[in-house]
């Protein structure tokens, strides 16, 4: 297995991460875009996420960046804050190499460290053999529901899987003042 090195993503790196999302729009089905948005798109999705102190990583194969990852708002209403929703892609070329694995428990220690209690991964194309649900499954993420036929793309119907990944203590516990979803919100 080639060594998979995992750093903050740089916008440096958006060429990389437009190219890897690029092919995922356009000949997968885990995103539901239809066309590829172009670099300044990806920039400002990157900046907004850089701007709220939110995890964005690479993952690196001898230099070359082979996947991204990234934990973004669930939802934007405050009582959601507590929640983050998770994305992870990888360049067709480093498929089955272990690059989605190491981005996603890079991405778990990241947002429990910041705090978040639950990690939402919504999957497009969601059915059980599904690569992704299996990352997650692996993970320790347990499905939360499934929206059948919510997706039409490639010329077929495709499902949305939900499945959550409790952290810090999930519900069990109540806020915790220090941490960064938290203090953004007390606005201290």
């Amino acid at each position: 297995m080639d060594h998979v090195a995992t750093r903050p993503a740089t916008r440096e790196d958006i060429d990389a991460i437009t190219a890897i999302y690029a092919d995922a729009v356009t000949n997968g089905t885990a995103s539901y875009e239809l066309e590829p948005p172009d670099r300044l798109e990806m920039a400002s999705r990157f900046e907004a996420l850089a701007k709220g102190d939110f995890p964005y990583i690479v993952a690196e194969i001898a230099g070359e960046v082979v996947g991204y990852a990234y934990a973004g708002p669930f939802r934007p209403r405050a009582a959601y804050r507590f929640a983050v929703e998770d994305s992870v892609y990888v360049a067709p070329q480093a498929g089955g190499k272990g690059v989605g694995s190491v981005l996603l428990t890079r991405l778990i220690a990241e947002a429990e460290a910041l705090g978040f209690r639950q990690m939402i991964a919504v999957i497009g194309d969601g059915h059980a053999d599904s690569p992704s649900v299996k990352l997650h499954a692996k993970a320790g993420f347990r499905p939360a529901g499934t929206l059948r036929g919510s997706g039409y793309k490639h010329g077929r119907w495709l499902d949305t899987a939900f499945m959550q990944l409790e952290m810090n203590g999930g519900d069990t516990l109540p806020p915790d003042a220090a941490s960064m979803p938290e203090r953004r919100f007390r606005g201290v």
